[in-house]
């Protein structure tokens, strides 16, 4: 009976240190920035790990008054790209300290 506790009391443990971690990561991970690009490069969006975009940059071969639209559709994908690679690399490292567990979002 009283093995079930220590048990218990481990797994507890070990259940703090990995919300630790994973605090500790996320914080280290704010830092981290991802480019994503979209038109060939003319338009670069740089995003960091808080999915705040660091920098826009449109290069002048992209900006057609003609056809704003084309413009907004590339910005459009470029933040979406930015916003994907961003969602991946936190995967990645909650991946490296689960160990592979797919824990719900939000659990930590």
């Amino acid at each position: 009976m009283f093995g079930n506790m220590g048990n218990m009391a481990g797994m507890m443990k070990k259940v703090q240190k990995l919300q630790a971690d994973m605090s500790k990561m996320q914080e280290e991970l704010k830092t981290r920035t991802l480019e994503a690009t979209a038109g060939g490069g003319a338009v670069k969006v740089v995003m960091n790990g808080e999915k705040q975009i660091v920098s826009l940059k449109i290069a002048p071969t992209a900006v057609d008054p003609e056809d704003v639209e084309m413009l907004e559709d590339l910005v459009s994908a470029a933040v979406n790209e930015a916003l994907k690679k961003v969602d991946d690399m936190m995967a990645q490292e909650m991946g490296k300290l689960t160990g592979g567990m797919n824990l719900p979002p939000g659990m930590f």
